[in-house]
């Protein structure tokens, strides 16, 4: 096997690709910070249990395991930061009242997530805590637009749902874990014939045709009153419906839609979940939601909801930005020479230096001007045939 072959599904960035990745994490790093975003930057390697903490349903098959050679301990990368920023705000910051938390970094997956996706992806995120009310859904759905809009891809649509419409049908109907599971995966993929054979079993006539209907709830306001008039008018369930009517009329001016059976993250989401689109994608570019009490395990559990997005997937639905190029210096040890080199890179020049015998081209290196003494000033030209 030839050694500068990489595993299936991982990928280097080359100069361009990595200049779009870090010219994105920047701006909207910076972002974040305008809206009171605090950075974090966890690390790459925990003990197992922490990783797994809240979320561990969904990621343990995602996390690569290994033995720490000190401890004697599993350990494993990381296959998702929000667990780690949970671990954070109940265990390091403790504060008491709100915190606001952003981050971005690399996880790693053990499978790929489809066979598009990569098994590196480049997380970036937000973490709101401390605030249970549908305030704190509407900021973090209304920066996510703004995420999208800064990125240049725009919001074409952003879904919103609710995991405890499901988990309040399911616990009427008494299913059994390894059941409600299955109907999980038959919701999420909305299907009908699966679903009609899972419900089967169901001997409340009322729950099974709710539970059946759940998929076909999707689209604009009409689908809450259309909710409102089939599923039971349980208080949990009306409640959740409330929170979705709300946070709607709270994000006056967005895209809003409805999808009350996407459960995505069903397993530690405990609220209002969502997911965003836009640009040329056919899947979602931000998946986002409430989390109450993941924390607890790490010693306090607090409100919180946030979002998270693959910054190498949004790269892909970014125009490439318009590259300027390096300045070619020539002519090191004339005078002057220094302190000019020093004021262009002062002002935000790049500026690389000749260095002796060198093969190739300069524009393949990454020039296009080239920095030349002429009646004893020094002037920037462009950089012809080279």
């Amino acid at each position: 096997m030839l050694r500068w072959v990489l595993p299936e599904y991982i990928q280097d960035a080359l100069p361009a690709e990595a200049a779009k990745l870090e010219d994105l994490r920047r701006r909207l790093l910076d972002a974040f910070r305008l809206n009171g975003y605090q950075l974090v930057a966890p690390p790459l390697l925990e003990y197992l249990e922490s990783l797994l903490t809240g979320a561990g349903q969904d990621l343990h098959l995602k996390t690569l395991k290994l033995v720490d050679q000190l401890s004697g301990r599993t350990m494993g990368v990381r296959a998702d930061i929000t667990p780690q920023v949970a671990r954070i705000d109940a265990h390091l910051l403790n504060r008491k009242g709100v915190a606001r938390l952003c981050y971005c970094g690399s996880v790693a997956h053990a499978v790929p997530s489809s066979l598009t996706a990569t098994r590196e992806p480049l997380q970036l995120g937000v973490e709101l805590y401390g605030h249970s009310g549908i305030e704190a859904d509407a900021e973090v759905i209304r920066l996510l637009a703004e995420t999208l809009q800064i990125a240049g891809v725009g919001t074409s649509r952003i879904d919103l749902g609710h995991v405890g419409l499901f988990k309040a049908l399911a616990q009427k109907a008494g299913l059994l874990p390894e059941r409600e599971e299955a109907l999980f995966d038959c919701l999420q993929a909305k299907d009908l014939p699966g679903l009609r054979e899972l419900l089967a079993e169901v001997s409340d006539e009322a729950l099974r045709m709710a539970l059946f209907v759940l998929p076909t709830l999707y689209g604009g306001p009409e689908v809450l009153a259309r909710a409102r008039q089939i599923l039971p008018a349980d208080i949990e369930i009306q409640t959740a419906l409330d929170d979705l009517e709300q946070l709607a009329v709270q994000l006056d001016g967005l895209p809003i839609s409805f999808d009350l059976s996407d459960l995505r993250g069903y397993h530690y989401h405990s609220g209002v979940v969502f997911a965003a689109y836009g640009g040329n994608s056919p899947v979602a570019l931000a998946l986002g939601g409430r989390y109450d009490s993941v924390g607890r395990a790490f010693g306090r559990g607090r409100p919180a909801t946030g979002f998270s997005l693959d910054l190498r997937e949004l790269a892909t639905q970014v125009p490439d930005p318009a590259l300027v190029g390096s300045i070619l210096a020539t002519g090191a040890g004339a005078a002057g020479f220094t302190e000019a080199v020093a004021a262009l890179r002062a002002a935000g020049e790049s500026v690389t230096i000749e260095l002796p015998g060198h093969d190739g081209t300069w524009r393949e290196a990454g020039c296009d001007r080239r920095l030349v003494l002429r009646g004893g000033a020094w002037q920037v030209e462009p950089l012809l045939g080279e």
